[in-house]
């Protein structure tokens, strides 16, 4: 990614670039990102969408689990050390993370990172796993779940709860992974309550991320997702498609979609849900219809489309 964005982009780079500028936010998590520990791959994206009029001085990359090696045969094939084996999918550490670009300055002296919490240690956790030392390693989160506080003029702290949840599918009888995609949605319903070794998160906060899975649609195990999106200290804004992020408020009849998958079609997977003390303006997914100029341009930049929600806070 960074080798095609410093010779000028790949045409679905560039397609991001664009829908990345025309949605405008102040503050975006991007998912599905690779991370780098130098942030070289972020910095040049960032510098495209500076000359693309959409500066981001303020820049964060999130490592995720993938990649990161278990030392278990975790898929059962007689062979360590393959993608399946690491703490989450990955060919490589820190393949598919997330980032966070933010027009408001981020506090990185206080960002909780809570992706080393084990799985096992997750109140009532659905993990399959009985081999003692592999219950002592195994991590809860794919692509991480993090606690990142943005600067806000006043001197307060909105924290977004970032999170980036591994597929339902793609394993065996033992729905390994539609467990553990059910248990990534659920941390956040423990952390809120206070069962967790980590205080809760203080207001006003929102939970941002790609839980990968519809609440009604489709494979997966739903109960944790459903009651988060219930939840009594949080608003699901229910955002819908829109014909671009200039027309806001004026909502379509459109699904809640925020992705088209093959054989699946259309799936809400991305989320933000902001704690009931923020006010919701309104919300929508840039979804277009195929006449509008920019449906194909999103089309090109992802399979998923971006949520966004305008906010006052209070």
């Amino acid at each position: 990614m960074l080798q095609s964005l410093q010779k000028g982009g790949t045409d679905q780079q560039l397609a991001v670039i664009a829908s990345i500028a025309d949605l405008n936010a102040d503050v975006l998590l991007l998912t599905g990102i690779d991370y780098d520990a130098g942030g070289q791959t972020l910095a040049a994206l960032a510098g495209a969408l500076a000359n693309a009029g959409a500066p981001y001085p303020y820049r964060l990359p999130l490592r995720p689990n993938s990649g990161l090696a278990t030392g278990f045969d975790l898929n059962g094939n007689g062979r360590l050390g393959e993608p399946r084996d690491a703490m989450a999918y990955g060919r490589y550490a820190g393949e598919g993370g997330m980032a966070i670009l933010s027009r408001l300055s981020i506090d990185t002296a206080k960002i909780r990172d809570f992706s080393a919490f084990l799985w096992a240690d997750l109140p009532q956790s659905l993990s399959p796993d009985t081999d003692p030392a592999l219950r002592g390693v195994q991590r809860l989160s794919s692509g991480g779940h993090y606690e990142v506080p943005i600067s806000l003029p006043d001197g307060k702290s909105l924290r977004l709860l970032g999170f980036y949840a591994g597929p339902p599918s793609f394993d065996g009888d033992d729905d390994r992974n539609g467990k553990r995609n059910h248990d990534e949605a659920a941390f956040w319903l423990d952390l809120i309550a206070g069962n967790l070794p980590f205080a809760p998160p203080a207001a006003p906060f929102a939970i941002i991320g790609q839980a990968s899975l519809d609440p009604m649609d489709g494979k997966g195990r739903a109960e944790a997702l459903r009651t988060l999106l219930a939840h009594p200290m949080l608003t699901d804004p229910a955002p819908r498609g829109t014909s671009g992020r200039s027309d806001i408020g004026q909502l379509s009849n459109a699904a809640l979609d925020t992705a088209l998958y093959d054989g699946l079609g259309g799936l809400r997977v991305e989320y933000i849900l902001p704690s009931r003390d923020i006010s919701v303006q309104t919300a929508g997914v840039a979804w277009p219809p195929d006449t509008d100029p920019n449906a194909q341009v999103l089309a090109t930049a992802s399979r998923h489309r971006p949520v966004w929600v305008d906010i006052n806070l209070p």
